[in-house]
């Protein structure tokens, strides 16, 4: 386990120093209901919030403070608080990010062509701010065969409150 830890973490610093090709075909800055400058999504994100979501980053793998989250409760973009995914669809992925068979609404999120760093991928970003909030891979458990694998920064998380 520690080396596939190990390699997980120089494929990903490998992928960060490389840089990456920005060129998504997802929708327009306009096409979103939420829509700021980018000072603006700088002043209300943290530096790694802004990253990923804006700058379409990724953390490095196991270092999220998500991907080994338990609790039962909801996912919500970090950007614009949109509900994405709930703790019931969350699995274990052995991925070292947060990873869901399915989100809350399919309408919820978005998905287009990912080709940054020489691969091809399915990006996936929040429907309403357009912030980028991982990849969808077609290697997931029943019942949808899906694994969306999630930046931590680009979600908060709200624990489900007991009655």
């Amino acid at each position: 386990m520690k080396l596939i830890n190990l390699i997980t973490l120089l494929f990903t610093l490998s992928l960060i120093a490389c840089g990456q090709d920005k060129s998504k075909n997802i929708a327009t800055k306009d096409q979103y209901q939420v829509d700021k400058s980018e000072s603006e999504w700088k002043s209300s994100l943290t530096p790694m919030q802004f990253e990923v979501l804006r700058k379409k980053g990724t953390e490095i793998a196991f270092t999220g403070s998500l991907w080994d989250n338990h609790e039962e409760g909801t996912y919500y973009c970090a950007g614009c608080q949109q509900e994405l995914f709930s703790s019931q669809t969350k699995f274990e992925s052995g991925s070292g990010w947060p990873s869901f068979y399915q989100p809350i609404k399919n309408e919820a999120v978005a998905v287009g062509t990912d080709t940054s760093y020489g691969m091809v991928r399915d990006e996936v970003v929040c429907s309403r701010c357009g912030g980028h909030l991982g990849h969808v891979f077609e290697d997931g458990p029943k019942p949808t065969g899906l694994r969306y694998c999630l930046n931590s920064a680009a979600l908060k998380f709200e624990k489900k409150s007991k009655k």
